[in-house]
């Protein structure tokens, strides 16, 4: 049996935070507003995970209205969904994600992140795919207010 899963993140860009990008840190001018440590790729991994498997998304299992997860760490929450997928018998068949920015440029840092992600979801590098574009400096991220993420994800059921 196979579940498919999306999700979709957007977070806007702030002075004096850190960039995390698929659980790497990427050197740029701002970081981005959020709860957690606003990391839109690993939210939109989570959101689509959670799809999948049919247990609604990121925020109804980690909301922002609670402290225990003000600057967390967007890989532990990851892990704990990933956990979930584990206790429902699904494994990942692949994983195929984009991110949409203006700048910072994104191609040196794809394979960090790629690894990273396929490290989290107790993957081998093929069966994830991260992609980075531009909006051609249309929209919020065209004009560089923040950065979105979105990502598909196939689970295969354990035999």
């Amino acid at each position: 049996m196979f579940r498919i899963g999306q999700g979709f993140d957007v977070h806007a860009f702030a002075e004096d935070r850190p960039l995390i990008i698929g659980g790497i840190t990427i050197p740029h001018t701002k970081g981005l507003i959020g709860h957690s440590d606003a990391d839109v790729l690993l939210h939109t991994v989570t959101d689509a995970a959670l799809g999948a498997i049919g247990k609604v998304d990121i925020g109804t299992h980690f909301p922002d209205t609670d402290e225990a997860f003000k600057d967390a760490d967007s890989a532990v929450l990851l892990e704990k969904v990933w956990g979930m997928v584990k206790e429902e018998g699904y494994r990942l068949g692949n994983i195929d994600c984009t991110i949409i920015a203006q700048r910072p440029k994104m191609a040196p840092h794809i394979g960090d992140i790629r690894q990273r992600v396929a490290e989290l979801l107790e993957a081998d590098l093929s069966q994830v795919n991260v992609k980075a574009t531009t909006t051609e400096r249309l929209g919020f991220p065209g004009r560089e207010e923040g950065i979105a993420a979105m990502a598909t994800i196939l689970l295969m059921k354990n035999e």
